[in-house]
């Protein structure tokens, strides 16, 4: 296995060779298909992902049938349906790969456990879901304020680095618009 999940929880706590031993063995490692579904709606969720290769997203299918994005997720990100997660209800969302995909998962008791056995465990999934609703706080209040080009222009700057590798019908359903609106933006 690779060191990838140490580095990534180093960036907020440094661990022991014996902590960070303890914590892999909390973890699952997984590989799944482009198209392959991590949660669907309505099922009991009781993991959080971290995603160590590919792209995800994360959204429903709204009452009219037309898909909303709430999230992408590419390496080194997190993705779940949260309220699922934390409060033990059926899923409302569904997360999904748009690339083949490699996460490691923790389950809720899991993840509590290693808490209980490391602290410092418990201080880096705080920062990490601190870290989450800062960015779900962001995204809401771009949705409330901002124009679409300005939400667009957002998404350009903040994911650069792989927002080539999302289809544009899912970058429209992200920012809230149409494919047709989202090729005038691009295209200006």
């Amino acid at each position: 296995m690779s060191d990838f999940l140490r580095k990534h929880i180093e960036n907020i706590v440094r661990l022991s060779d014996e902590e960070y031993e303890e914590i892999l063995g909390f973890f699952q490692f997984r590989k799944y298909r482009k198209r392959q579904f991590l949660i669907q709606e309505n099922q009991m969720v009781d993991e959080l992902f971290i995603v160590k290769s590919g792209l995800l997203k994360c959204g429903m299918i709204d009452n009219s049938g037309k898909e909303q994005i709430l999230q992408f997720a590419t390496e080194d990100w997190w993705i779940s349906d949260y309220t699922a997660f934390y409060k033990h209800h059926p899923a409302r969302l569904a997360v999904d790969c748009i690339e083949d995909s490699e996460v490691y998962a923790i389950t809720f008791e899991d993840m509590n456990e290693v808490c209980r056995r490391i602290p410092k465990a418990e201080h880096f999934f705080r920062v990490k879901s601190n870290l989450g609703y800062c960015a779900l706080q962001d995204r809401v209040l771009a949705l409330m304020t901002k124009a679409a080009k300005e939400r667009y222009e957002d998404f350009i700057h903040q994911y650069s680095e792989w927002g080539n590798r999302i289809p544009k019908q899912l970058i429209a359903s992200y920012l809230g618009v149409s494919r047709e609106t989202l090729s005038r933006l691009y295209s200006s």
